[in-house]
């Protein structure tokens, strides 16, 4: 039953980071509104943390566990952050980008410290744990990728 629980936290706090990511994301694309490109990857971020929470909410209820509905205290902390940053930012573009991936960066913290609960973790769920944090690397290096080529992009404007 120890490691029934023990899994259950593990996916409520991957439920809570893919709801902070979701949040991150509305938040960057009403940032970023004038900028179809990274309007439509933030959407399609966001939507694809939608889908990792509900598969996520499916393993903890199949468990018999109550899932998560919230975000992480340090999610709500770090979108106060982003909102007074973006407020003062010189390029919205930017500035999301760079918020993105430290909210990327974060993602993958959690996951890395649930992939090291592994020996907890039942054999379907390490593999649902797996290819989602797989993904979410992807996500993060598309947003670092972007980031970089903005910041070169400004680098040249001076």
């Amino acid at each position: 039953m120890k490691t029934n629980d023990q899994t259950i936290g593990i996916l409520n706090d991957l439920i809570k980071i893919n709801n902070d990511r979701v949040e991150g994301y509305e938040k960057a694309i009403k940032d970023v509104a004038g900028n179809a490109d990274l309007v439509r990857t933030f959407s399609e971020y966001a939507d694809q943390s939608r889908d990792y929470s509900s598969e996520l909410r499916s393993a903890v209820t199949g468990l018999g566990g109550d899932a998560s509905d919230n975000t992480t205290v340090s999610g709500k902390i770090y979108r106060v952050w982003m909102d007074l940053r973006s407020a003062v930012s010189s390029s919205e573009r930017a500035s999301a980008l760079d918020l993105c991936e430290y909210g990327e960066d974060a993602a993958q913290k959690a996951y890395k410290e649930a992939l090291q609960e592994a020996s907890t973790l039942p054999a379907d769920i390490l593999a649902l744990v797996t290819t989602q944090k797989a993904e979410l690397k992807r996500a993060h290096d598309t947003i670092k990728r972007l980031r970089d080529q903005q910041r070169t992009v400004q680098q040249r404007q001076v």
